[in-house]
């Protein structure tokens, strides 16, 4: 069945179910006061609904990945939105998780996906944005059938299902962006585009260190996913090297479609070239820095966030602050009382500067 929405932001395409047979939500519906919140591209740069340019920037606000229900997650989106001003969220999540395939899990993801939709109903409120990034993933296999959730190299087939759900489901809300992977890794531009077999090596703290060999899903495959609900949300595409390298973009690489931004993850112990990771794609396309950050032991870390904010300003980079957590590190706070760390009270003036700049402009 095929159902037509009257919508600004997109004709809606309600699909079946996937390859998997999974199905677990429809279209929400579509609130016309957020109309204004549409986004799309053109070129480099990201225009509202009026066509005006809009800058994002704020802050990552993890545990839905390692956790069903979240680590205080909704006091830090209220906080983020009201205490640290941001105008963008980054919120990252799990494929098995969503669909209820832990072991502890036992009403197929509802809870999980009802507490996705109160934050992202928590910032539509607020007239905040919200990157649905899916962090990890299991190499191909539900952890209910013996797979392993975590950080791998590259999406798998139940990305897939992960997506045309995630899409279908957030397809009428303006203020949501999908991250389609966060860091893929250790596989050519060829592959990170196209898919192809990959050997997952597992985290340096896992007792197991034997490598998985699974079918990587290519990062087109997860954009045309979305694009085959209908959804013409904002979506974001990571680069290789842990999200940090975009320089294939430019050598016949892109991701063919439009509404996209490429992210970069840019850390101090990254190459320092950032023109060739990602300065230079910036001048084509919108560029997003979905994690960047400093921990406590590094000395030249404020003189490093002064230089990326610098150079995120000349380049019209959008951002988000990796974490808005007490142990994700870098960390943006001390606690749960939510006490700024030096990067932290760095990244709140940052933010505060914004939103001050932005409200002299409306």
């Amino acid at each position: 069945m095929v159902l037509v929405l009257t919508a600004s932001c997109s004709s809606i395409k309600v699909g079946g179910p996937g390859r998997s047979g999974l199905v677990a939500s429809q279209a929400r519906p579509f609130d016309a006061k957020l109309n204004p919140m549409c986004l799309h591209t053109e070129g480099n740069k990201v225009l509202d609904a009026s066509g005006k340019p809009v800058w994002l920037y704020g802050v990552n606000i993890a545990s839905l990945e390692w956790t069903n229900g979240g680590e205080h997650v909704e006091e830090s989106v209220n906080r983020a939105i009201n205490d640290w001003k941001v105008s963008l969220i980054r919120l990252p999540l799990a494929q098995d998780r969503w669909f209820g395939k832990m072991t502890n899990q036992t009403d197929g993801g509802a809870a999980y996906r009802a507490l996705v939709d109160k934050l992202v109903d928590t910032c539509a409120a607020g007239r905040v944005y919200i990157n649905l990034d899916l962090h990890w993933s299991d190499c191909g296999k539900w952890v209910n059938e013996g797979g392993k959730l975590g950080q791998h190299d590259m999406p798998d087939e139940r990305s897939i299902d992960f997506w045309r759900d995630a899409a279908t489901r957030y397809q009428n809300q303006p203020n949501v962006i999908f991250g389609l992977y966060n860091e893929p890794h250790d596989v050519s531009f060829a592959v990170w585009r196209d898919g192809g077999t990959a050997a997952d090596k597992p985290a340096r703290w896992n007792p197991s260190q034997a490598k998985v060999n699974y079918e990587a899903v290519g990062l087109q495959k997860l954009y045309d996913t979305v694009r085959s609900t209908g959804a013409t949300n904002l979506v974001t595409v990571s680069g290789l090297d842990w999200g940090y390298d975009l320089s294939g973009v430019l050598q016949g690489y892109e991701i063919k479609g439009s509404n996209l931004i490429y992210e970069t993850h840019p850390y101090p112990n990254k190459p320092p070239n950032w023109d060739k990771n990602f300065g230079d794609a910036s001048s084509k396309y919108p560029v997003y820095a979905g994690e960047w950050g400093f921990g406590r032991r590094d000395t030249n870390g404020l003189e490093y966030a002064q230089n990326l904010m610098q150079y995120a300003k000349k380049h019209e980079l959008h951002w988000t602050a990796w974490d808005l957590h007490t142990t994700a590190g870098p960390t943006l706070i001390k606690n749960w009382q939510y006490e700024p760390t030096i990067f932290g009270q760095f990244v709140k003036e940052q933010l505060a500067a914004l939103a001050a700049a932005r409200g002299s402009n409306e």
